[in-house]
């Protein structure tokens, strides 16, 4: 399997920024680490090796990219303004230097998002707001509501980085183009997010899979599982 590391300086980010890629060909998928993750991640605990298949045969690209969730979403130290404010220079770096190159390389003008737990959060919240970019989103155990991870704390910024708080008033058609799923299982404490998500875009008229496993809990072995399902619907 074709592994390449690379290493840039974001100058959204105002630092280096670290992924690796799998895959020397194929439709290209970003993977967002999961809470505090590395771009390594996906390797360490075998969600990569899960879908080998499609890389190995050229039907997927898949770019494992850093988090910078110690400097944002789960940065104690730092006022909840200033979380916010450094989770959107990612979101910028993201869709301003990540996904154009993306795009570029495997000659695509929308990509595919996907996530595990915070990861999961991180996918559909950039889908949601770029969904001009984004034609598959699959989250896998998140959440979605971050509110509680700011003290109290809400300003636009949060508003507009939320999805139960803008979706209900987002207006896009690519909403209605993207294929969407939100994978969850029965004993993952994530499942009634995943409910309440997808009764709100239910209520939008939003296409998209609810997909609760049987089986498992919060954690990688279901993962892994849903995840080759979920490339398949590539076409």
């Amino acid at each position: 399997m074709h592994e390449d590391y690379h290493k840039w300086y974001s100058h959204q980010l105002g630092r280096d920024i670290e992924m690796l890629v799998y895959g020397d060909w194929g439709y290209p998928v970003l993977v967002f680490p999961t809470t505090m993750g590395r771009y390594y991640e996906a390797k360490d605990f075998k969600l990569i090796e899960s879908v080998r298949w499609f890389i190995d045969n050229r039907k997927i690209k898949l770019f494992c990219i850093d988090s910078i969730d110690r400097d944002s979403w789960y940065a104690k130290h730092l006022h909840p303004a200033v979380r916010v404010q450094n989770h959107i220079w990612y979101d910028r770096m993201v869709n301003e230097e990540l996904i154009p190159w993306m795009q570029h390389e495997c000659q695509v003008d929308k990509v595919g998002v996907a996530g595990c737990s915070f990861g999961g959060f991180q996918a559909l919240n950039f889908a949601f707001r770029h969904p001009e970019k984004v034609a598959y989103l699959w989250s896998m155990g998140a959440k979605f509501d971050i509110r509680s991870f700011l003290n109290g704390h809400y300003d636009d910024n949060v508003y507009f980085n939320n999805p139960p708080d803008y979706m209900p008033n987002a207006h896009n058609d690519h909403f209605y183009r993207m294929k969407i799923v939100l994978g969850t299982s029965e004993h993952d404490f994530c499942k009634p997010d995943n409910i309440r998500m997808s009764e709100l875009l239910n209520r939008k008229g939003i296409h998209h899979w609810l997909d609760i496993r049987p089986w498992g809990e919060h954690d990688w072995p279901v993962w892994r599982e849903m995840f080759p399902h979920y490339l398949s619907m590539v076409s």
